[in-house]
């Protein structure tokens, strides 16, 4: 029997705020190389078996980048990217994946992941796709249960029912994250298993039900469809129509009321990294069951995640620590503490501090920045421009910049002039001029870049052109 089309859809929200200072708002878990050298978002790709294709990413506004550039990085040339205008939780974000897929094929499945898991049995993976694809001919709503490991307190939990079919188990209920002694309970009953938040079924199915259980979410979702515009490689659904979505998980929404939901148990050594406890979990230990990235020397120490991203680590008689340290902040945790970090994001939102949106090196759809110094009144930033790419045709009003080029070709505009800069040479741009930098060669262009005025911040630009459809 010949598969039918299988469209992975995958969920690229959420910020990680567990796993700061690595995870922030701007560059969250799930486009980092946590487990190894390619991202969360690449090993959820990476994953797949070969009969799912044209995936459908659904992000947000700040992410799109991120995503098309990890994507161009696995040469995947047939892929959609939806923005999402306003978080509205997953059930309209696949009911619009879900509309997608239909009109590129009334028969279609979607198979929707998280991009932040860890799934370490691949082969157990595909197989329990075979089966959901099985229920789905059915006609029935599949969703992944994990088979538990411990009496979990941070997951939901699915109580399932034995029927009549050696592919799927029918589904008794839906369970909010129990207290410790309910989810030993659980444990040893032995007919529940965690909620993955994973799910395939077919395009048209979902939406049906979805039609009958929440008609308001499917009728905004199919005007914010209708009016959807093509902006570069993005889909931008209608905002106002969906912004009157109601805010529904698929579980409460779909799930838990219709007849047709079944489960397929996973044990495929699965893992949400929902914290640096469950990432020391997934990674590679040494023999003193550290888990240790970048320059890290350890004596007499135990059951730590040692993580040097830029300076040094050097532990001596410590145990069940995390230590990571990256070039603007350094945290030290005990393991069993992790799941209390959120709390440390939270006081520095409060304080409005950027440490808890950007890292020092922001990537851009045209390349990167490095913030490599910052005072009161000065910046210096690292930039790299990739070859053809072009900066915004931009101004400041507080602030100058000086450009000094390390290698490479720039192609600088200043308000009516036009000129080329090389290795060693430099301009100044004052205050107000209007101006734009661009790569016209074949090698990545690296320069440095000195702000000097009143206020650095991001938001002192005024964009007047842009190849990537910044312009407000």
């Amino acid at each position: 029997m010949a598969l039918p089309k299988i469209i992975p859809t995958i969920m690229c929200g959420g910020s990680g705020t567990r796993l700061w200072p690595l995870s922030r708002s701007l560059t969250p878990k799930q486009f980092l190389p946590l487990v190894n050298d390619t991202s969360m978002l690449q090993d959820t790709l990476l994953r797949l078996p070969k009969f799912c294709v044209d995936p459908v990413f659904i992000c947000n506004e700040e992410h799109r980048f991120l995503v098309a550039e990890q994507v161009r990085q696995l040469d995947i040339t047939s892929s959609t990217i939806l923005l999402e205008p306003e978080g509205r939780n997953t059930a309209p974000a696949v009911a619009l994946a879900a509309l997608h897929a239909v009109k590129q094929d009334g028969d279609a499945l979607i198979l929707v992941l998280a991009a932040d898991h860890v799934i370490e049995d691949e082969q157990a993976f595909h197989a329990a796709i075979n089966k959901a694809v099985i229920a789905s001919e059915a006609e029935k709503l599949t969703t992944f249960g994990i088979v538990p490991t411990k009496a979990e307190t941070g997951y939901g939990y699915i109580k399932y029912n034995e029927i009549n079919n050696k592919d799927f188990l029918g589904v008794e209920s839906f369970v909010e994250k129990p207290d410790l002694a309910t989810a030993q309970q659980y444990l040893s009953s032995g007919n529940y298993l965690w909620n993955s938040g994973m799910f395939l079924f077919k395009a048209a199915r979902y939406l049906a039900e979805l039609e009958k259980y929440c008609p308001q979410i499917l009728t905004q979702c199919q005007q914010a469809m209708a009016g959807v515009q093509q902006d570069l490689d993005f889909l931008r659904p209608e905002k106002e129509a969906f912004l009157k979505c109601q805010d529904d998980s698929i579980d409460y929404a779909v799930m838990e009321k219709t007849d047709s939901a079944v489960v397929v148990p996973l044990d495929a050594g699965w893992n949400d990294v929902g914290s640096y406890a469950a990432l020391w979990e997934v990674c590679p230990k040494d023999e003193d069951n550290n888990v240790i990235k970048g320059d890290v020397i350890a004596h007499q120490t135990a059951n730590c995640l040692l993580h040097s991203q830029n300076k040094l680590i050097a532990t001596l008689g410590v145990n069940n620590l995390v230590v990571v340290d990256t070039p603007d902040a350094i945290l030290v945790a005990n393991k069993d503490k992790v799941q209390e970090i959120k709390s440390i994001v939270s006081q520095l939102k409060k304080e409005n501090r950027p440490q808890v949106s950007l890292q020092r090196e922001v990537y851009r759809p045209w390349g990167k920045y490095d913030s490599v110094d910052v005072g009161e009144r000065f910046q210096v930033k690292r930039i790299t421009v990739k070859p053809g790419a072009k900066l915004s045709v931009q101004m400041h009003h507080h602030r100058a910049e000086h450009w000094i080029i390390v290698s490479g070709t720039a192609k600088v505009t200043l308000d009516e002039k036009t000129f080329l800069l090389s290795e060693n040479q430099s301009t100044y741009i004052p205050i107000g001029v209007v101006h734009a930098l661009e790569n016209p060669g074949k090698l990545p262009l690296e320069m440095i870049e000195v702000q000097s005025g009143s206020y650095l911040g991001e938001d002192d630009i005024v964009r007047f052109e842009d190849k990537y459809g910044r312009v407000k």
